[in-house]
């Protein structure tokens, strides 16, 4: 009686650790393929960030900023230009 108790218990061991060994696969799978969905999105935020550097970097061009000036708002680079300086007391 004794051995069939241990043989029994043995064989429910052996399926409870079959059943979770199972399981932690199952969810590295999962975790794996989480972690691939996420290097993905990051390489696509990386994407963006560049376009909108070099976007950015357009848009500071001096040139560019002084045909804008030029251009849309009408203005023009002073004929002359004069500083007054005011003495304190």
């Amino acid at each position: 009686m004794k051995t069939w108790a241990l043989l029994v218990l043995l064989l429910v061991g052996a399926v409870a650790s079959a059943v979770s060994l199972i399981a932690l696969k199952h969810q590295g799978r999962q975790l794996f393929i989480e972690l691939e969905r996420e290097g993905r999105r990051h390489d696509q935020h990386q994407v963006e960030w560049s376009r909108l550097q070099i976007e950015l970097a357009w848009l500071g061009e001096t040139g560019r900023i002084q045909t804008q000036a030029v251009d849309r708002l009408q203005m023009k680079s002073p004929g002359q230009v004069r500083v007054l300086v005011a003495e304190d007391g």
